[in-house]
């Protein structure tokens, strides 16, 4: 079966710490750019993160930045989201999924994959 498969979430205090992982099943995320994505309550998805697929370079959306760290790796044939300092705010559940790549990637989904996403909720 083809897919992305999240995990890692759940419940932690404000200034907590989580990661997420990100794995594939049924092909090979070496040729794929991966993005994560997150969707409050009541809010549109938002893309936060991607890394590219060749040089491993990395992209963050400045409400995460300094705080999240995205990482790959491929023997595992997973992609990882480690979330520090966390806050409410940040609160969501967290996709992963394939983003176009081009010099870089850019967190656009290319809708080749997405994963079933994991809850992440801080609170205290």
């Amino acid at each position: 079966q083809v897919q992305l498969v999240e995990s890692g979430g759940g419940l932690v205090q404000p200034g907590g710490s989580l990661r997420l992982s990100c794995a594939a099943s049924g092909f090979t995320l070496d040729y794929y750019a991966i993005g994560w994505f997150r969707q409050a309550p009541g809010k549109e998805r938002e893309g936060i993160s991607c890394i590219s697929s060749s040089d491993g370079s990395t992209l963050y959306v400045d409400s995460v930045k300094g705080r999240f760290t995205i990482s790959r790796d491929n023997a595992k044939n997973t992609v990882y989201l480690q979330m520090n300092s966390l806050k409410p705010e940040d609160t969501a559940v967290y996709y992963c999924a394939t983003v176009i790549e081009d010099y870089g990637c850019y967190v656009v989904a290319n809708d080749d994959y997405w994963g079933q996403g994991t809850q992440v909720t801080v609170s205290s």
